[in-house]
């Protein structure tokens, strides 16, 4: 066998794995005079090998209308109270695979989700994210709740606020504000959030549909349909003047979030968008701001040459930006 499959393009390395066996085994085994496979086995069949009959019986229960959306470690047991034992879980599921039916074995199919629609942004205030994270309070098991909008083509966090509980109410607050502040008008912005009770309640979509906002949702349980809000509560939690304490209050922990925002709008370079900051590139900013950058560096490497082994670094624009691309498209979140 190893022989014709190596003839055919096999290496030996695969054959001797399929077999589970070592080369070194059948290196040894070549050498002998009478080759063979000499791997060990039963000599006899197994008193507890399962007969033809008891297998069929297996195949005929599992399929049967009363069991064929049960898994066997609800159909043994079902069996049991009926006084009935025809083979352990493990045998079902072993009988069950060696006959391809270790899947649905009925019309009955799982809920398949779709990967959210594409969506770009090449100017501010096309594409927003949101998302919900905690923050802990200095009572063991309570958490604050801290609401954050971002735009993510300019990074700039355009709506957060600071609750006691997660509630469609107060991210339907959030976001009128949010699109007050920034002027927005019908159909202009798509806000993209995961699938949780706030994103997804009823007064939450109504005053979506009421602001003609598109709203766009991740998979469930898929963190990378989002990363932008991911990416931008690791910034919040990671970043040096996060208290080294819990807050105390709500008042205290909304005070800390707006002086985050103000640093992270105003004074965060951010690596996503070549290391201006959000208000930078939401304003339009960024390009004269570069540019200029440019010439320092050109500058620099003129009157010292020596110590610049090619291009200076890169001050191009950060161009458009992608949420969760159809193809597999370079993405800094």
């Amino acid at each position: 066998m190893i022989q014709e499959t190596c003839a055919a393009g096999c290496r030996i390395k695969n054959a001797c794995e399929m077999l589970e066996i070592d080369i070194r085994t059948l290196q040894r085994w070549q050498k002998e005079i009478n080759f063979a496979d000499k791997r060990r086995g039963p000599n006899t069949t197994p008193a507890n090998k399962l007969t033809d009959a008891e297998r069929m019986r297996i195949l005929e229960v599992a399929n049967s209308p009363e069991y064929c959306n049960k898994a066997p470690s609800q159909i043994v047991p079902s069996l049991a109270d009926q006084d009935v034992y025809i083979a352990s879980e493990s045998s079902f599921y072993r009988v069950l695979k060696e006959e391809g039916q270790t899947k649905h074995r009925s019309a009955s199919q799982p809920r398949t989700h779709q990967k959210p629609m594409e969506l770009v942004a090449l100017k501010p205030n096309q594409v927003w994210s949101w998302d919900i994270s905690y923050l802990q309070s200095n009572i063991l098991g309570k958490f604050f709740y801290l609401y954050l909008f971002v735009d993510i083509f300019s990074r700039k966090i355009v709506g957060f606020h600071v609750f006691e509980k997660e509630s469609a109410e107060y991210a339907a607050k959030v976001v009128l504000k949010a699109y007050l502040a920034e002027n927005l008008r019908e159909g202009e912005v798509a806000l993209h959030s995961d699938n949780g009770a706030p994103m997804k309640g009823s007064t939450m979509l109504a005053m979506l549909q009421k602001l003609g906002v598109i709203p766009s949702f991740s998979r469930p349980s898929v963190s990378d349909d989002n990363p932008f809000s991911e990416s931008l509560f690791r910034t919040l939690k990671y970043c040096p003047i996060y208290p080294t304490k819990p807050f105390s209050s709500l008042e205290e922990a909304q005070t800390w979030i707006t002086i985050f925002v103000d640093w992270y709008n105003n004074v965060h370079q951010h690596s996503g968008i070549n290391f201006v900051t959000p208000n930078v590139r939401h304003q339009g900013l960024d390009k004269a701001i570069l540019a200029k950058r440019a010439l320092v560096y050109e500058i620099a490497r003129q009157k010292n040459p020596n110590r610049w082994s090619g291009k200076i670094r890169n001050c191009e624009i950060a161009g458009a930006v992608y949420l969760n691309p159809k193809h597999h498209k370079k993405m800094v979140a």
